[in-house]
């Protein structure tokens, strides 16, 4: 997949949000409102995954 650029969003006092590109959300099935675990993986590197699939 090709890689894309996407900012950071202040959407409150304590919380931020990135855009993820439509193609990826239709690959992995995801639907609006769904739960996914944001998990810090260090050095850079965060991995975003279906909660049920921990």
């Amino acid at each position: 997949m090709e890689k894309e650029t996407r900012k950071l969003v202040k959407s409150s006092t304590h919380s931020y949000m990135v855009n993820i590109p439509k193609e990826i959300v239709k690959k992995y099935g995801w639907k609006e409102k769904q739960k996914l675990v944001v998990e810090d993986k260090g050095n850079g590197i965060v991995l975003i995954k279906d909660w049920k699939r921990r």
